[in-house]
Formats: C-alpha cells, sequence, structure tokens
C-alpha cells in the first residue's frame, strides 16, 4: 500500500508551537510520530514523504528513519538538508527526489514538497500530493482547492491525524480540513 505524509520535522520544537501540535515537547511529539507511524504503517507498505522529515533535530535524522517500519522514499523538501547530509539516514530511502510519480491503483500520483499550480496530466485527472504549507488556510491553500479540489491533497502531518495517509484517506481529511 502507498501512504503518504509530509512536514513531520522530527526534533523540531518550534513545529510545535507553529503548528499548534498538541504536544507538550519534542521528545512526546518524537515519540507520538514514531508511535501513530508504526501502528498505521506495516513493513511492506511504501510510504512517501513529501518533505521536511527533520529540521533542528539535535540526533541524527537516521536515528528516527531505523525506527519507522516500511519502505520510505523522500520527496525533498525545503528543511531537509541536515537529512540529505547525513549518509546514514540516506541509506533509510528506498528513493530521494525532487518530484516523484507513481501510479497508485488506477491514479497518476505526482509529488512535490511545493503546492504547484499545474503538473503532469493535471487537466487528465492525475493527483498532487503536496506538502510545505502545514495546516495554513492562506493564499496558497485557497487557490489549491478552488482550482483542483479533487486533484490536489495537502499530506501535512498535522491535518492527517500525525500519521501516514493513503489516497483515500487523504481525500477525507482535506476535506474535513477544508470544512473547519
Amino acid at each position: 500500500m502507498n501512504l503518504y505524509t509530509a512536514d513531520l520535522h522530527f526534533g523540531h520544537k518550534n513545529a510545535i508551537k507553529f503548528d499548534h501540535r498538541p504536544f507538550p515537547d519534542v521528545e512526546e511529539m518524537d515519540r507520538t510520530l514514531i508511535w501513530l507511524w508504526n501502528d498505521r504503517v506495516s513493513p511492506d507498505d511504501d510510504v512517501w514523504i513529501i518533505g521536511d522529515f527533520c529540521y533542528r533535530s539535535t540526533k541524527d535524522p537516521a536515528s528516527y528513519l531505523k525506527q519507522l517500519k516500511g519502505h520510505k522514499h523522500l520527496v525533498i523538501g525545503n528543511h531537509d538538508g541536515i537529512t540529505l547530509k547525513s549518509q546514514n539516514a540516506r541509506g533509510c530511502f528506498e528513493s530521494i527526489e525532487q518530484i516523484s510519480e507513481i501510479k497508485d491503483g488506477e491514479n497518476r500520483i505526482i509529488m512535490c514538497h511545493y503546492p504547484i499550480a499545474e503538473w503532469n496530466c493535471c487537466y487528465y485527472g492525475s493527483i498532487l500530493i503536496y506538502g510545505h504549507i502545514h495546516s495554513n488556510k492562506n493564499e496558497t491553500y485557497e487557490y489549491m482547492t478552488s482550482r483542483f479540489p479533487e486533484q490536489a491533497f495537502n499530506a501535512g502531518c498535522m491535518i492527517n491525524n500525525y500519521a501516514p495517509a493513503s489516497l483515500r484517506e487523504l481525500r477525507i481529511n482535506n476535506k474535513r480540513f477544508q470544512e473547519t
């Protein structure tokens, strides 16, 4: 099964405040993210991390990656420098790309950390999964939801219950988030 997540920000204390995450400290956030991931992911699942895996952590990103189930793929985000610099972390990924394209069932999926105005086959039903904007309902969010309401989905962990989500779950969670 393909699962998607973005903007985990393992080890990043300011993410708690910035995203209004329900954690008292970074240690609790990291423990919970690992637990929720492993509760959701099986060893054979492919998990697409659509940017910003780890940021400003005191730990090597590999220490988190080695605790997480599944086949991990990184679609590079703006805060993935520490992850990319770690040879140990790089070795934990099946793939590392700027933009990735896969099939998920009958769906053509394009993944990019950044929400983009148009992508490969967007006028022919392909789906964009992105991150970067966290849970902000800003101009970018408004553009994406008005232009492609059934084709562009935010994989930000904070709107997907802090766990990797299937395409079906992304659709449900994004719709629920839009209605709040």
